[in-house]
């Protein structure tokens, strides 16, 4: 699904220190690595990467814990699964490729790993697309009936293992669908080829067990590391679903995203109209097109 793209897989011992990372790589000029989301894996890039790959360096990677990465051990309060852990990875990994700085696209918990990845690393990162999400700490800090009905899989997930587990054990692939289905445009926004990838991934049970990890870890330890209060220094653009859970909430992404930069005029972004959450299937032209623009402004 990527063509002229090469395969990768990065050891532990070749640099990110706990998980093997399995990706794609095409491309030349400057470099910029996506990041998807839950439950996905690198593939939901397949229409956005070839493009960019015109005039750029493309990295599609998968998370630790999802698609063909590695799933290592939690560890102690979940923090194998933390974002922080997540953006060492990649960073490891894009320094691996000979790329000190670059720009990161993130879709979801991929976002999330970004938005760590700029704090924690703000000379690596360059600029940073958040696709659909507002921060981690402001969502579990405005709950409200609304947000717990669409989000309900955040307070589900986090339950103990292995409860959520077990539950979801017994049609995952229903429940896969289910999710892809229901956050946007329906299951047929996602190419078919797309979503046999997803399903064979969902179909491992030390996989969904890994996700679940990641989203105990979002309510746990990544507050801790939030908490810190810590703002982003590179130029940011912000996309969300006009019909998403983030669109159709009581605050204006924009306000909330700046409050969060060292510079908000560095902030940027808008809704895509008739979207959901699924911005790079449901509105894929209109997604690449500000990709596009805003990834220019580093040629």
């Amino acid at each position: 699904m990527f063509p002229g793209f090469e395969r990768f897989d990065l050891d532990p011992d070749d640099a990110t220190g706990g998980a093997r990372i399995h990706g794609v790589r095409g491309g030349s000029g400057p470099p910029v690595l996506l990041l998807h989301g839950f439950p996905q894996t690198h593939t939901m890039w397949h229409r956005i990467a070839p493009e960019l790959a015109r005039d750029h360096t493309v990295v599609a990677a998968d998370l630790r814990g999802y698609g063909d990465s590695s799933r290592p051990e939690s560890g102690p309060g979940h923090a194998g699964y933390s974002f922080r852990a997540m953006a060492a990875d990649q960073v490891a990994v894009m320094a691996a490729l000979g790329f000190d700085r670059f720009a990161v696209v993130g879709h979801d918990r991929g976002a999330r790993v970004t938005h760590r990845m700029a704090l924690d690393h703000p000379g690596a990162v360059e600029r940073l697309a958040l696709l659909d999400i507002l921060p981690t700490r402001h969502v579990y800090g405005h709950v409200d009936r609304r947000l717990a009905t669409a989000y309900y899989h955040w307070f589900f997930f986090i339950q103990p293992a292995d409860l959520p587990e077990r539950l979801i054990a017994g049609d995952p692939i229903g429940y896969l669908h289910s999710l892809l289905g229901g956050w946007g445009s329906g299951l047929d926004a996602h190419d078919p080829a797309a979503l046999a990838e997803y399903e064979r991934c969902f179909a491992d049970p030390q996989a969904r067990h890994a996700m679940l990890e990641d989203y105990r870890a979002g309510a746990s330890i990544d507050l801790d590391h939030d908490a810190a209060g810590e703002r982003i220094a590179a130029p940011v653009l912000v996309l969300w679903g006009a019909d998403s859970v983030v669109g159709t909430g009581p605050d204006d992404p924009l306000v909330v995203w700046r409050e969060q930069a060292v510079r908000p005029g560095l902030v940027r972004g808008r809704a895509l109209d008739g979207a959901g959450h699924f911005l790079v299937e449901e509105r894929h032209a209109e997604t690449l097109a500000a990709l596009t623009a805003f990834l220019a402004e580093s040629r």
